[in-house]
């Protein structure tokens, strides 16, 4: 049994006022994220209304904060490291001891994924990357990779929320009419 189909039987076997929050649970889920999560609680019997704004909600609140942890953890390394150059440029040391290992940092796990963020991130801008990000990458991911480049939090947040928003309803429309259009 997958993730998907975990939640949808979760959704069917708790009573009706806890479902939404199953749903909004799942939205938090990368790679479910609001659409997926819509989806299992239109077709685990929510109104359709319900489960794409628990959906959104769960999405939502799952991707402000990673973008509030990576702006806090971004925030404290160039802190540190404005901090470490003062300290070596008032000390006469050399700051090209401290170059060497960031070309390292940068070859780690998903330097496939940085690259393609990082493609989309300078063709499009942060509204591209957010609303066409669902396409390519995880909402999470995408919002992570926005804030430890530096982009400003609440803009961040809110192209994220204009991108879940939509991409959740549009997926609860087509789920709502399908289950509506069999029963």
């Amino acid at each position: 049994m997958n993730l998907v189909e975990t939640f949808q039987n979760l959704v069917a076997q708790v009573p009706d006022l806890v479902q939404p929050l199953i749903v909004a649970l799942a939205g938090a889920v990368p790679f479910i994220e609001g659409e997926g999560a819509a989806g299992i609680g239109i077709i685990g019997g929510i109104p359709p209304v319900v489960a794409a704004v628990a959906a959104m909600v769960g999405n939502f609140v799952c991707v402000a904060v990673l973008v509030l942890a990576s702006s806090g953890a971004r925030r404290a390394i160039v802190d540190r490291s404005r901090a470490r150059q003062a300290a070596l440029a008032g000390g006469g040391s050399s700051l090209e001891d401290d170059a060497a290992p960031a070309p390292a940092a940068e070859q780690g796990r998903g330097s496939a994924r940085r690259e393609k963020f990082q493609r989309a991130f300078e063709r499009y801008g942060v509204p591209g990357v957010s609303l066409l990000g669902p396409l390519l990458l995880p909402t999470h991911f995408t919002a992570t990779m926005l804030a430890a480049s530096g982009v400003g939090k609440g803009r961040i947040l809110v192209w994220q929320a204009v991108a879940i928003i939509g991409w959740t309803t549009v997926v609860a429309v087509i789920v709502g009419g399908a289950v509506y259009a069999i029963r």
